[in-house]
């Protein structure tokens, strides 16, 4: 039967009459309630347990971050600190210049895990210049793999453009695949924030961190281009391309972040393959008419000098030297002079 309105849903229940001392002790126990609720929003915001918030701050996701290892090996005695190979193929340049800087079994001991960073940033063929050839990483993971005995060589970046395209066009893919090394693309799971002590815009940014899990040593290999922000992007521009995050908000101080970028990582060895030189239209290149073959592969321990000394030689740019290169001299991350420091291997 419904039940009529008016009707006691419980008629069993009887409400019980409070007497004084449970009346006191339950007004006590309200009272304390309010006035820890006051003390909680009204507290000044650095007390304990405060909930003051002005700046809106504390209620943000605390990001937990992490330092990149200094992977930087000291060269054997009487090395110079930047070597050029010349002549030959491009994998017989590579060779000459890794021998001139010791070898690379000096720098690459068996068992280790090294991760090896090119420049894919763009869906280009490997002839316009835009990005890191083929050929010369098809060479460097099979010396890694069989000459250093490497346990594992992983290739990663951060394209600006479609990741899968960038590797497939560039040839960076096929390349790694039939050497032996793994590719890591990018993707929502790969990034963690990265603290870089002295950088100044990205001291705490995200950064792609899944291919240097466990990694012992780095190796940066990049073209030689123009850019049209930065005068060049040549071996220390090329680890932008780990970063995540908004990062073209960096245009506009791109010699700020490309200096920061000399501190957030202290590579192995930096290579730089002067083989198809994009002289104009960088850095994304497009037109054959834009490349000027070279016969140079570079291999330094200082990518300050090495940078400087490309962007004279290769670039044919003179002395000017764009402004990020003093910037990371300023930073210790290597110097500006390369005379007296280099030696070209015929």
């Amino acid at each position: 039967m419904p039940r009529r309105r008016g009707d006691i849903q419980n008629p069993d229940y009887v409400k019980d009459t409070m007497d004084r001392r449970s009346f006191i002790k339950k007004a006590g126990g309200l009272a304390g309630l309010t006035g820890a609720a006051a003390y909680l929003g009204l507290a000044p915001e650095n007390w304990p347990l405060s909930l003051k918030d002005i700046t809106g701050r504390r209620s943000e996701p605390t990001v937990e971050s992490f330092r990149l290892t200094d992977y930087r090996v000291a060269p054997p005695t009487g090395v110079k600190d930047v070597v050029v190979g010349r002549g030959g193929t491009v994998e017989q340049r590579l060779a000459k210049a890794l021998d001139g800087i010791g070898g690379l079994s000096h720098y690459i001991k068996p068992g280790e895990i090294v991760l090896v960073k090119p420049n894919v940033a763009f869906d280009r063929s490997p002839n316009l210049g835009a990005t890191s050839n083929p050929e010369i990483m098809d060479r460097l993971v099979r010396m890694l793999l069989v000459d250093c005995r490497a346990q594992e060589v992983r290739v990663a970046d951060n394209p600006i453009e479609s990741p899968a395209d960038c590797f497939a066009k560039s040839g960076i893919a096929g390349a790694v695949d039939q050497a032996g090394g793994r590719i890591y693309l990018p993707d929502s799971n790969a990034f963690r924030m990265l603290n870089t002590p002295g950088a100044t815009l990205i001291e705490n940014w995200w950064f792609m961190h899944r291919p240097l899990t466990n990694v012992d040593k780095v190796i940066g290999i990049a073209p030689v281009k123009d850019h049209n922000l930065c005068s060049a992007s040549m071996g220390i521009k090329n680890w932008y391309g780990l970063l995540g995050g908004r990062r073209n908000q960096f245009h506009q101080d791109i010699h700020e972040i490309v200096s920061d970028l000399s501190i957030m990582i202290r590579p192995t060895l930096t290579i730089l393959d002067g083989s198809n030189v994009l002289m104009t239209n960088g850095p994304t290149g497009g037109d054959p008419s834009n490349v000027k073959k070279g016969d140079a592969v570079m291999v330094a321990t200082d990518p300050v000098a090495q940078d400087a000394w490309a962007f004279e030689h290769l670039l044919e740019r003179g002395t000017d030297y764009p402004e990020y290169l003093y910037k990371s001299e300023e930073k210790g991350s290597g110097r500006v002079d390369w005379r007296g420091r280099i030696e070209e291997l015929v």
